[in-house]
């Protein structure tokens, strides 16, 4: 998301530690997979500038052209966790350039507040907005219940832009069958390596993004390179419980059926592969953000982290003298992960959806806002616009002129399906608090993960049972 305002930037990073950080471990709502990370990390995606990718740009400008009737009007209020009134003027003056009769009256209301109020007006039938952006964490509280529109309906048919985004971040949006789209597909954060070249040549460890996110892929490989650091006075990670987190992030708790979907051997390796950071003391157990990380930073001690595609824009900020020296690889352990993201939603209860459903299609689709979206650090998932020449040839002087756009967007079609249930938020503290056991025990980790599940579905029982129920009407 570049700083245009001081508020702006300090609530997304709240919210970042609300999703990602807890008991200093990795990332409470992230998504996917341990296969499939590109081997050239710092190279073009061919699948990207392929003669079908054309095409998909072509018919998704297309499509966002065909459905804009300028003549719908009304007035439309839309809720926001994003305070910056400089980026809504220029955000409301574009959309009244194609929608001249709708008038949107944004309300700033904060992160917490929002998302309360929303899901208490919704409960009683009245008082909701027209339109409200959700964050991917808070989207549970409202996906049951019939409390919003789903957009796959004839009136909004957004299935038309279903082959535009990467499946994953279709799916995060849509209810827990899949039969319906309750938000509309927005931005994407895939999970990349920030580290700094400049320490990596110095010790003669790979400092090629490409090299290296190759060489990290192999945990023997990771270690080695972990030690290096270690042995001068430098950190490869933040949290020691993370790898196994990273793993959970990228595939969920339940599946489309509610059964639980994590006691499995990549689990146990992965558990395994924590057990290893901890014993090795390759992290402090402490984000870079904290008062003493950033003094790990500006002395170069942490100079390599795991973070989604705004970590560039938080480095920039805290450390603006270290320009040029970071860069941007893959994870480690072949993992493709989504950190965060949000969605903008229709409340049924709206009394004007045809209008709201505009300014939602214009908001997430066209070039215009997306313009205005990129200079935050938004990152776009939809073809017709990544595969535009002033997105794909960008660079970013932070990261040496790396192309960082077209890094991102290679990342975010690898990133695997998971589903999100209001349970995940439940799980979570009691899923840390197995895995802390763990390490701190060196309790077997076959038997930390059968254990851990068998502890969840027992305190959470009841609330799912609720949920199935739910599910079933």
């Amino acid at each position: 998301m570049k700083k245009m305002a001081s508020t702006f930037i300090f609530m997304l990073a709240m919210i970042m530690l609300v999703t990602a950080c807890s008991s200093g471990a990795g990332t409470n709502t992230v998504n996917n997979g341990t296969e499939n990370t590109p081997a050239n990390a710092g190279s073009t995606n061919e699948a990207a500038t392929n003669e079908p990718a054309a095409e998909n740009a072509e018919s998704g400008d297309a499509v966002a052209k065909s459905t804009v009737d300028p003549s719908i009007s009304g007035e439309v209020t839309f809720w926001t966790f994003l305070d910056n009134k400089e980026k809504d003027a220029a955000l409301q003056k574009a959309f009244n350039e194609v929608y001249p009769n709708i008038k949107l009256k944004t309300i700033f209301v904060p992160f917490a507040d929002l998302h309360d109020k929303l899901q208490t007006t919704l409960a009683a039938g009245k008082g909701a907005p027209d339109v409200a952006l959700v964050e991917q964490g808070q989207f549970t509280r409202y996906s049951t219940g019939n409390v919003l529109e789903d957009l796959l309906q004839p009136q909004y048919d957004a299935g038309k832009y279903q082959s535009l985004v990467s499946e994953y971040n279709w799916n995060r949006w849509s209810s827990i069958d899949g039969s319906k789209l309750l938000g509309m597909p927005w931005d994407v954060t895939p999970a990349v390596t920030y580290y700094r070249a400049d320490i990596f040549e110095e010790l003669g460890l790979p400092s090629d993004p490409a090299e290296l996110g190759e060489y990290i892929q192999d945990p023997d490989n990771f270690f080695t390179l972990a030690q290096t650091l270690k042995a001068n006075g430098k950190y490869s990670m933040e949290w020691r419980d993370s790898p196994v987190h990273w793993l959970g992030d990228s595939v969920g708790y339940y599946d489309s059926e509610m059964n639980w979907v994590r006691n499995t051997d990549e689990f146990v390796k992965f558990l395994d592969i924590s057990k290893q950071v901890n014993q090795l003391k390759i992290a402090p157990h402490d984000g870079i953000y904290s008062d003493k990380g950033k003094q790990r930073v500006k002395k170069g001690e942490s100079p390599m982290y795991v973070a989604g595609t705004f970590g560039a824009r938080d480095l920039e900020i805290n450390f603006p003298d270290q320009k040029g020296k970071w860069r941007a690889t893959t994870m480690p352990f072949g993992l493709n992960v989504g950190m965060g993201g949000s969605t903008f939603v229709i409340p049924s209860q709206s009394g004007n959806k045809d209008a709201a459903w505009a300014f939602v299609e214009f908001i997430t689709t066209s070039e215009a806002a997306w313009k205005l979206w990129i200079e935050q650090s938004v990152q776009p998932d939809y073809k017709h616009i990544t595969s535009q020449e002033w997105y794909i040839n960008h660079t970013n002087p932070y990261l040496g002129d790396q192309e960082d756009y077209k890094f991102y967007n290679e990342l975010a079609s690898l990133i695997p399906v998971r589903r999100y249930t209001r349970l995940d938020g439940l799980a979570w503290p009691l899923w840390v608090e197995g895995v802390l056991a763990a390490l701190d025990k060196n309790i077997d980790s076959k038997t930390a993960i059968q254990q851990t599940q068998e502890n969840i579905e027992n305190k959470l029982k009841a609330e799912k049972e609720k949920l199935v129920k739910e599910l079933a009407q």
